[in-house]
């Protein structure tokens, strides 16, 4: 608050110094998406790091407001494959322990789960294509809750238990973890809220050879994409919008 044209104590430094964002990045193709507009509307200095590349153990923990944690091939429980992950996992488990805020999807959501205690692992069988999620009762009264009846972006092959001392906020059809929160810190996705119309498309040149194995076709996807990609970008952005809204409070809160 100020009075009479004058900053409060400590007010200075809140509005001078810009928010940060610290994204982990694992694929190029697998970026922030529409995900990004939603960070600087509301005041976000995006930093977006290519862990395989990165020594992940020299970043400052607690130093970012937010981390963001991507997708990836990679599976959760690859550590000995990738040791970046294992890098990872410490990192956010240090920001757990001091319950600074943190957003995964996909990848970003099993190594989450991962570092909360519970199991990550290949599933039966890959969930791909513009499919819904169920937001479950306390889903409805999360930022989750935008999704539902909303066709978005899934593919996958790796899933994973759910997390002791979490809420479950969605499931789909063939994977009932889509989605969990602890808090009003944590967040934690499974399906893919950041794809727009160029990260839908380089995945198809990526993956898209995957796609018969599933009954789909490029054609049937870009037509989907069509379809169901507006309606996807505004409830990705009410979802992350409503998540950085309830960070802004907690963090007044404790000002």
């Amino acid at each position: 608050m100020t009075t009479a044209g004058r900053v409060a104590p400590g007010e200075a430094e809140r509005v001078s110094r810009p928010r940060t964002a610290l994204v982990l990045r694992h694929d190029s193709t697998i970026g922030l998406g529409n995900l990004a507009p939603t960070l600087e509307a509301h005041g976000y200095e995006i930093v977006t790091v290519d862990a395989p590349s990165t020594d992940v153990s020299g970043l400052d923990a607690l130093a970012p407001d937010l981390v963001v944690v991507l997708g990836g091939e990679e599976g959760a429980y690859e550590t000995d494959l990738y040791p970046y992950l294992a890098d990872e996992i410490e990192l956010l488990r240090t920001r757990i322990d001091a319950e600074a805020p943190i957003f995964g999807v996909c990848l970003g959501a099993q190594l989450l789960a991962k570092t909360l205690g519970a199991r990550a692992y290949k599933g039966e069988r890959k969930e791909v294509g513009w499919l819904t999620v169920e937001p479950t009762e306390a889903g409805a009264d999360s930022p989750v809750r935008h999704f539902a009846g909303v066709p978005t972006v899934q593919w996958h092959g790796d899933t994973f238990d759910l997390p002791a001392g979490v809420e479950r906020l969605a499931g789909s059809a063939q994977y009932e973890n889509q989605a969990f929160a602890r808090g009003d810190w944590l967040l934690a996705v499974q399906f893919h809220p950041e794809v727009d119309d160029a990260i839908h498309e380089d995945w198809l040149a990526a993956w898209g050879d995957e796609l018969p194995e599933y009954g789909l076709t490029a054609e049937q996807l870009r037509a989907q994409r069509a379809e169901y990609g507006p309606p996807m970008q505004a409830a990705s952005a009410r979802l992350l919008g409503e998540y950085l809204e309830g960070l802004a409070r907690r963090s007044e809160s404790a000002a």
